[in-house]
């Protein structure tokens, strides 16, 4: 196991809430940079160290090695300059209790800094040319003491999704397809088998645009579930993954969903197909009449191919 600190900069909400780690593979300039090196030494186990606006606040445990991904959306505008390529980690993070300001505690974790790609300077500050910096497990242990080592129990706990499609013939046909395409890259094929079953980068660029379930509310990303608006069948490979055809909703509203039984229009109004028993609604507590809130403009054309399904069925 090692041990890895994470300088996240403005990027640092959509990290932890999704879960994960990006940078790009070299610098804008085309040079190699060590700190994204890093990123492809990461192994399954190590622990990471969060650090944004001068503090501590998060610590995570890597549950992949890198693969290679694009850019992820919900990054917008910042980072411009950099390579829409680049290396993604999966990391199980969890916030602490108590944040500690490095600089605050410079007489202990000073003298354990690495010498060269340090991830703070000698004042205490963050260091802005480097993204993930290889610690030692000296200063890990440190870390970890002065976070509270409780932290490292939470991680241990990783979440577990509860909800999950049961992948029937059709998913499985689909998946062996992903697996025996030649054409596709092998960090490919893992993504795109992940986006079948609503994990992977698929979910987590659905989670970072949504958060939760757009009808009942529900925040807790263990139960809900990440579904295709467009039918996995009739997407191209980049719709697949793209987090704009995605929706996160509760399992029994997805199941809904997912068979065309309701659909929405762009301002959030929903349509319940004629053959579905009011009952159902009353019994799992579903609003028809509840509008559940404007979808972003690059939706748009997902719901209206999930609306054109919904409209051969009646």
């Amino acid at each position: 196991m090692a041990y890895w600190w994470v300088n996240h900069k403005q990027t640092r909400d959509h990290e932890i809430r999704g879960q994960y780690l990006w940078s790009p593979k070299c610098n804008a300039n085309g040079a190699r940079n060590q700190s994204y090196d890093n990123m492809t030494r990461v192994q399954p186990g190590d622990v990471v160290f969060s650090y944004a606006n001068g503090y501590l606040g998060a610590i995570g445990r890597a549950t992949s090695q890198a693969y290679a991904s694009p850019k992820p959306a919900e990054f917008g505008s910042v980072g411009d300059y950099w390579s829409n390529e680049g290396w993604l980690v999966d990391i199980h993070f969890v916030g602490v209790t108590k944040p500690i300001r490095p600089r605050e505690h410079l007489v202990q974790i000073g003298p354990l800094l690495p010498i060269r790609h340090s991830p703070i300077q000698p004042n205490g500050n963050g260091n802005q040319g480097i993204y993930l910096a290889a610690i030692s497990d000296v200063l890990g242990l440190l870390l970890i003491g002065l976070l509270g080592a409780h932290v490292i129990r939470e991680l241990d706990e990783a979440a577990e999704y509860v909800a999950e499609r049961f992948p029937n013939a059709e998913v499985l046909a689909d998946i062996h397809g992903i697996e025996s395409d030649t054409s596709l890259l092998e960090t490919q094929r893992v993504q795109l088998a992940k986006a079948r079953i609503g994990q992977g980068l698929f979910r987590k660029r659905v989670v970072l645009l949504d958060g939760e379930c757009r009808v009942t509310g529900v925040t807790d990303q263990r139960v809900l579930i990440a579904s295709h608006i467009k039918p996995w069948r009739t997407s191209t490979n980049a719709e697949r993954l793209n987090g704009h055809n995605g929706i996160l909703l509760s399992p029994h509203v997805d199941a809904l969903f997912d068979e065309h039984l309701i659909t929405f229009e762009n301002d959030g109004q929903m349509h319940v197909h004629s053959s579905l028993p009011r009952d159902v609604l009353n019994r799992w507590s579903i609003n028809p009449e509840k509008r559940v809130g404007k979808f972003r403009k690059e939706q748009h054309e997902f719901l209206a191919n999930h609306r054109a399904v919904f409209s051969l069925g009646l």
